[in-house]
Protein backbone atom coordinates (compact mmCIF):
# COMPACT_ATOMS: atom_id res chain seq x y z
CA UNK A 1 0.00 0.00 0.00
CA UNK A 2 1.84 3.48 -0.91
CA UNK A 3 2.05 5.86 1.95
CA UNK A 4 -0.06 8.70 2.07
CA UNK A 5 2.73 10.76 3.33
CA UNK A 6 5.80 10.75 1.45
CA UNK A 7 9.11 12.13 2.60
CA UNK A 8 12.44 12.74 0.91
CA UNK A 9 15.76 14.44 2.28
CA UNK A 10 18.27 15.92 -0.18
CA UNK A 11 21.10 17.75 1.49
CA UNK A 12 19.47 19.74 4.18
CA UNK A 13 16.07 20.55 2.73
CA UNK A 14 13.02 17.63 3.53
CA UNK A 15 10.50 17.68 1.24
CA UNK A 16 6.71 16.37 2.76
CA UNK A 17 4.39 15.11 0.41
CA UNK A 18 0.55 14.64 0.61
CA UNK A 19 0.23 11.63 -1.55
CA UNK A 20 -3.57 10.64 -2.48
CA UNK A 21 -3.51 12.57 -6.06
CA UNK A 22 -6.94 10.59 -7.38
CA UNK A 23 -8.51 12.66 -4.53
CA UNK A 24 -7.07 15.99 -4.71
CA UNK A 25 -5.15 14.80 -2.13
CA UNK A 26 -7.37 14.39 0.48
CA UNK A 27 -6.07 13.54 3.95
CA UNK A 28 -7.51 10.07 5.71
CA UNK A 29 -7.13 9.95 9.51
CA UNK A 30 -4.34 7.87 8.39
CA UNK A 31 -1.96 10.96 6.92
CA UNK A 32 -3.01 12.96 9.61
CA UNK A 33 -1.33 10.63 12.06
CA UNK A 34 1.49 9.56 9.74
CA UNK A 35 2.43 13.55 8.84
CA UNK A 36 2.52 14.46 13.10
CA UNK A 37 4.96 11.39 13.21
CA UNK A 38 6.95 12.68 10.11
CA UNK A 39 6.80 16.59 11.45
CA UNK A 40 8.13 15.11 14.67
CA UNK A 41 10.75 13.36 13.43
CA UNK A 42 11.90 16.14 10.92
CA UNK A 43 12.42 18.12 14.55
CA UNK A 44 14.74 15.52 15.86
CA UNK A 45 16.56 15.97 12.87
CA UNK A 46 18.85 18.84 13.33
CA UNK A 47 21.28 18.37 10.42
CA UNK A 48 17.99 19.71 8.07
CA UNK A 49 17.68 23.82 7.16
CA UNK A 50 14.33 23.64 5.26
CA UNK A 51 11.28 21.39 5.02
CA UNK A 52 9.01 21.91 2.01
CA UNK A 53 5.43 20.54 2.26
CA UNK A 54 3.06 20.28 -1.23
CA UNK A 55 0.47 17.74 -2.81
CA UNK A 56 1.31 15.15 -4.63
CA UNK A 57 1.07 16.29 -8.58
CA UNK A 58 -0.26 19.41 -9.98
CA UNK A 59 -4.24 19.71 -8.85
CA UNK A 60 -4.08 20.33 -5.50
CA UNK A 61 -2.05 21.20 -2.24
CA UNK A 62 -4.54 19.35 -0.74
CA UNK A 63 -8.50 19.19 -0.88
CA UNK A 64 -8.77 18.82 2.57
CA UNK A 65 -9.80 15.80 4.93
CA UNK A 66 -11.04 12.80 3.29
CA UNK A 67 -14.93 13.40 3.84
CA UNK A 68 -15.61 9.66 2.67
CA UNK A 69 -14.18 7.89 5.53
CA UNK A 70 -16.76 10.44 8.10
CA UNK A 71 -19.71 8.28 8.23
CA UNK A 72 -17.66 5.55 9.59
CA UNK A 73 -15.18 7.41 11.81
CA UNK A 74 -16.47 10.81 12.29
CA UNK A 75 -20.29 10.09 12.29
CA UNK A 76 -20.76 12.04 16.19
CA UNK A 77 -19.30 13.96 18.76
CA UNK A 78 -17.43 11.14 20.38
CA UNK A 79 -15.52 10.07 17.24
CA UNK A 80 -14.68 13.72 16.26
CA UNK A 81 -13.35 13.83 19.39
CA UNK A 82 -10.55 11.18 18.94
CA UNK A 83 -10.35 12.27 15.31
CA UNK A 84 -9.53 16.01 16.58
CA UNK A 85 -7.27 14.88 18.89
CA UNK A 86 -5.06 13.23 15.66
CA UNK A 87 -5.62 16.35 13.44
CA UNK A 88 -4.60 18.39 16.63
CA UNK A 89 -1.60 16.46 18.18
CA UNK A 90 -0.10 16.80 14.18
CA UNK A 91 -0.88 20.26 13.57
CA UNK A 92 1.18 21.21 16.92
CA UNK A 93 4.20 19.10 15.20
CA UNK A 94 3.73 21.20 12.26
CA UNK A 95 3.48 24.48 14.38
CA UNK A 96 6.20 23.06 16.82
CA UNK A 97 9.02 22.35 13.96
CA UNK A 98 12.14 23.90 14.71
CA UNK A 99 13.22 24.16 11.05
CA UNK A 100 11.56 26.87 8.46
CA UNK A 101 8.73 25.35 6.83
CA UNK A 102 7.31 26.15 3.26
CA UNK A 103 3.71 25.42 1.68
CA UNK A 104 4.55 24.85 -1.66
CA UNK A 105 1.00 25.36 -3.56
CA UNK A 106 -0.81 24.61 -6.50
CA UNK A 107 -4.55 23.86 -7.29
CA UNK A 108 -6.87 23.34 -4.21
CA UNK A 109 -6.22 24.57 -0.56
CA UNK A 110 -9.06 23.88 1.04
CA UNK A 111 -10.27 22.65 4.65
CA UNK A 112 -7.66 20.66 6.13
CA UNK A 113 -5.06 21.43 3.14
CA UNK A 114 -5.91 25.27 3.98
CA UNK A 115 -5.26 24.47 7.92
CA UNK A 116 -1.94 22.50 7.07
CA UNK A 117 -1.11 25.86 5.09
CA UNK A 118 -1.59 28.07 7.39
CA UNK A 119 0.85 25.95 9.99
CA UNK A 120 3.71 26.70 7.70
CA UNK A 121 6.40 29.49 8.22
CA UNK A 122 5.35 30.85 4.82
CA UNK A 123 3.55 29.66 2.13
CA UNK A 124 3.94 30.28 -2.15
CA UNK A 125 1.08 29.47 -4.59
CA UNK A 126 0.98 28.98 -7.98
CA UNK A 127 -1.44 31.28 -9.63
CA UNK A 128 -3.95 28.77 -10.41
CA UNK A 129 -4.44 28.21 -6.45
CA UNK A 130 -7.30 28.41 -4.42
CA UNK A 131 -8.57 28.62 -0.90
CA UNK A 132 -11.15 28.24 1.31
CA UNK A 133 -13.04 26.32 4.35
CA UNK A 134 -16.30 25.33 3.07
CA UNK A 135 -17.15 23.30 6.13
CA UNK A 136 -20.61 24.81 6.54
CA UNK A 137 -21.62 22.83 3.32
CA UNK A 138 -20.95 20.03 5.75
CA UNK A 139 -22.17 21.36 9.28
CA UNK A 140 -19.19 20.71 11.73
CA UNK A 141 -17.19 23.35 13.49
CA UNK A 142 -13.48 24.71 12.61
CA UNK A 143 -12.50 23.05 16.04
CA UNK A 144 -10.19 25.04 18.65
CA UNK A 145 -6.54 23.76 17.28
CA UNK A 146 -7.66 24.08 13.62
CA UNK A 147 -8.81 27.31 14.17
CA UNK A 148 -5.54 28.60 16.29
CA UNK A 149 -2.99 27.06 13.45
CA UNK A 150 -5.64 29.39 11.05
CA UNK A 151 -5.21 32.18 13.09
CA UNK A 152 -1.40 32.17 12.47
CA UNK A 153 -1.58 33.30 8.71
CA UNK A 154 -5.23 34.76 8.40
CA UNK A 155 -7.14 37.36 10.59
CA UNK A 156 -10.37 37.23 12.20
CA UNK A 157 -12.25 39.04 9.60
CA UNK A 158 -11.49 36.49 6.64
CA UNK A 159 -11.89 33.21 8.70
CA UNK A 160 -15.30 34.17 9.41
CA UNK A 161 -15.76 35.38 6.03
CA UNK A 162 -14.72 32.31 4.37
CA UNK A 163 -16.42 29.86 6.76
CA UNK A 164 -19.66 31.87 7.19
CA UNK A 165 -19.64 32.55 2.94
CA UNK A 166 -18.08 29.12 2.35
CA UNK A 167 -16.59 30.65 -0.70
CA UNK A 168 -13.41 30.23 -2.81
CA UNK A 169 -10.96 32.61 -3.12
CA UNK A 170 -8.43 32.93 -6.17
CA UNK A 171 -4.42 33.29 -5.30
CA UNK A 172 -4.81 36.86 -6.26
CA UNK A 173 -6.84 37.43 -3.72
CA UNK A 174 -5.17 35.66 -0.76
CA UNK A 175 -2.29 37.05 -1.40
CA UNK A 176 -3.37 40.71 -1.31
CA UNK A 177 -5.60 38.92 1.85
CA UNK A 178 -2.34 38.37 3.63
CA UNK A 179 -2.74 34.70 3.18
CA UNK A 180 0.26 33.65 0.89
CA UNK A 181 3.76 35.29 0.68
CA UNK A 182 3.81 35.45 -2.92
CA UNK A 183 2.52 33.99 -6.41
CA UNK A 184 4.38 32.85 -9.16
CA UNK A 185 3.00 31.79 -12.74
CA UNK A 186 2.43 27.94 -12.94
CA UNK A 187 5.37 27.51 -15.45
CA UNK A 188 7.85 29.45 -13.05
CA UNK A 189 6.54 27.54 -9.34
CA UNK A 190 8.81 24.89 -9.02
CA UNK A 191 12.01 27.21 -9.83
CA UNK A 192 10.57 29.23 -7.25
CA UNK A 193 10.06 26.50 -4.55
CA UNK A 194 13.44 25.49 -4.89
CA UNK A 195 15.38 28.85 -4.97
CA UNK A 196 13.21 29.62 -1.63
CA UNK A 197 14.60 26.63 -0.20
CA UNK A 198 17.59 27.12 -0.97
CA UNK A 199 18.40 30.53 0.30
CA UNK A 200 16.69 29.95 3.81
CA UNK A 201 19.02 26.30 3.48
CA UNK A 202 21.72 28.76 3.08
CA UNK A 203 21.27 30.89 6.06
CA UNK A 204 22.31 30.10 9.95
CA UNK A 205 20.35 27.60 11.24
CA UNK A 206 20.47 29.23 14.96
CA UNK A 207 19.15 32.15 13.63
CA UNK A 208 15.70 30.97 11.85
CA UNK A 209 14.91 28.31 15.02
CA UNK A 210 15.42 31.41 17.26
CA UNK A 211 13.42 33.35 15.08
CA UNK A 212 10.58 30.90 15.13
CA UNK A 213 10.81 29.95 19.02
CA UNK A 214 11.00 34.03 20.11
CA UNK A 215 8.33 34.77 17.92
CA UNK A 216 5.97 32.04 19.28
CA UNK A 217 7.33 33.20 22.67
CA UNK A 218 5.83 36.56 22.11
CA UNK A 219 2.48 35.45 21.48
CA UNK A 220 2.15 34.68 25.04
CA UNK A 221 1.50 38.08 27.17
CA UNK A 222 3.62 36.31 29.86
CA UNK A 223 6.22 38.77 31.02
CA UNK A 224 9.91 36.99 29.34
CA UNK A 225 12.58 36.29 32.27
CA UNK A 226 15.68 37.22 32.21
CA UNK A 227 17.18 33.79 31.09
CA UNK A 228 14.79 34.36 28.44
CA UNK A 229 15.92 37.97 27.22
CA UNK A 230 19.93 36.50 27.64
CA UNK A 231 18.59 33.33 25.07
CA UNK A 232 18.76 36.07 21.93
CA UNK A 233 22.15 37.35 23.14
CA UNK A 234 23.42 33.49 23.79
CA UNK A 235 23.68 32.83 20.14
CA UNK A 236 26.70 35.34 19.92
CA UNK A 237 28.73 32.37 21.80
CA UNK A 238 28.38 29.57 18.97
CA UNK A 239 30.55 28.56 16.14
CA UNK A 240 28.07 30.17 13.78
CA UNK A 241 28.15 33.58 15.05
CA UNK A 242 31.96 33.32 14.75
CA UNK A 243 31.97 32.02 11.35
CA UNK A 244 29.60 34.45 9.91
CA UNK A 245 31.14 37.76 11.10
CA UNK A 246 34.93 36.22 9.80
CA UNK A 247 32.80 35.49 6.11
CA UNK A 248 31.43 38.93 6.36
CA UNK A 249 34.57 40.53 6.40
CA UNK A 250 36.67 38.16 5.03
CA UNK A 251 33.63 38.59 1.98
CA UNK A 252 33.06 34.64 1.44
CA UNK A 253 30.23 32.75 2.17
CA UNK A 254 29.91 31.29 5.64
CA UNK A 255 29.92 27.69 6.39
CA UNK A 256 27.34 27.07 9.25
CA UNK A 257 26.84 24.49 11.07
CA UNK A 258 24.20 24.57 13.33
CA UNK A 259 26.37 25.16 16.65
Amino acid sequence: MTSPVLLTINGGIATVVLNNPSKLNAISLQAWGELGRVMTQLSENTDLRCVILRGAGDRAFSAGADISEFPDIRANGKQARVYGAVVADTLAALTGCIHPTVAAIQGACTGGGLEIACGCDMRIANASSRFGVPINKLGHAFAYAEMETALSALNRNLILEIILEGRIMDSDEALRRGLLNRVVADDAFEDEISATADRIAQGAPLTVRATKKFLGRLEDPTPLSETEINEGYDICDSKDYAEGMRAFLAKEKPTFEGK
